[in-house]
């Protein structure tokens, strides 16, 4: 029988869940936001688009760090 060994987790990176981060990738001209969103790990983000005030409601509802890279 063949056995399999699960991943190493010891080795991965903390995470603190309450650290949610934007990094805004461009304000389209039909009033549409597109940006990135990632929560505990800045480098781990998927892309959104939501309507400009949306966006912000949505920033400020969730306390955001702000990306530049």
């Amino acid at each position: 029988m063949t056995s399999v060994h699960a991943p190493e987790f010891q080795n991965l990176p903390a995470v603190d869940l309450q650290r949610r981060y934007v990094r805004l990738l461009e304000r389209r001209g039909d009033g549409l936001v597109s940006f990135e969103f990632s929560i505990g790990w800045p480098e781990l983000a998927v892309e959104l688009m939501l309507p400009s005030a949306a966006f912000d409601e949505f920033c400020a509802h969730n306390h955001v760090i702000w990306r530049e890279d």
